[in-house]
């Protein structure tokens, strides 16, 4: 695959990553700690409005609003070195979000919370952050070309028009 420049950032080309990455939580990384949940794999709690500090916002939309920060981080970063990133755009996605968010989870966020690190470094609970995170990359990054084409934005988030079959 030839390396094609990523457009430059616009608002639009933010908000289309903002709202992927926001329903890319609902749609993608919700459902699969559903199903994980309820094949007995993980105790997980899916979809859950019970509130969160500091400002009382159900837990899912608060993850919905981080996610949407977190594809908006990725558009950034696809924008500056996409050219150079020989994969596509939803691979570079899904890797993206196994790694970043989880690497912020494990080490900023659960020493807030009183929580151990990365899991308590324990294999059989430390895999379910990197796969519920690269499902969520996955999910924007399959929804951010799709949000660009429904705004008529055809180069929006993708560095060729064949990205999604590359």
């Amino acid at each position: 695959m030839m390396p094609v420049a990523a457009p430059p950032l616009t608002l639009a080309r933010l908000a289309t990553a903002f709202a992927a990455g926001a329903l890319a939580v609902l749609l993608f990384h919700q459902v699969a700690v559903l199903v994980i949940a309820r094949a007995g794999i993980a105790p997980l709690r899916a979809f859950v409005f019970d509130p969160v500090a500091p400002f009382g916002i159900p837990q899912v939309m608060s993850l919905a609003f981080f996610g949407g920060l977190w594809a908006v981080v990725f558009m950034m970063i696809w924008t500056r070195f996409g050219s150079a990133i020989r994969l596509p755009f939803w691979a570079a996605a899904a890797i993206f979000g196994a790694v970043a968010p989880t690497l912020v989870a494990w080490f900023l966020v659960a020493p807030l919370k009183g929580q151990p690190i990365a899991a308590g470094f324990n294999p059989s609970r430390m895999w379910i952050g990197p796969v519920l995170n690269g499902l969520f990359g996955l999910g924007f990054g399959l929804m951010i070309p799709l949000g660009a084409k429904l705004w008529g934005d055809q180069r929006s988030g993708t560095p060729s028009p064949t990205a999604l079959g590359d």
